[in-house]
């Protein structure tokens, strides 16, 4: 970690920090240390998003990511742009794990009837 918060950090903390860290390990590699190319947020999807984005591993849906990620359409993401996608697949992630909660319990009350 380039610049560790002093102290022991929460679960919560640390994986903000993990973020951040994930995302500086990709933005400088090419071009501006502090944003990611589409290239590399194509890196950081195969290797860091690899389950949660299967979807999302052709250059056409990379692509089209891209572009509606970056609001002010300098051809690079910022970290808050960034974060647009993270709080996406988290959102979407939470709602998939409730989505196999639902389907377990209304299993169980049909096997109950």
């Amino acid at each position: 970690m380039s610049q560790t918060i002093k102290g022991n950090l929460s679960e919560l903390e640390k994986a903000l920090e993990a973020i951040i860290d994930i995302f500086h390990r990709y933005s400088k590699r090419v071009g501006h240390f502090d944003t990611l190319t589409k290239g590399e947020l194509k890196q950081l999807i195969d290797s860091q998003l690899v389950n949660f984005l299967k979807n999302q591993k052709n250059q056409t849906s990379i692509d089209q990511l891209f572009r509606d990620l970056d609001k002010n359409r300098d051809q690079q993401l910022s970290f808050g742009e960034f974060m647009v996608l993270i709080c996406r697949v988290t959102v979407a992630t939470h709602d998939h794990l409730h989505e196999g909660e639902q389907q377990q319990q209304q299993q169980q009350q049909q096997q109950q009837h």
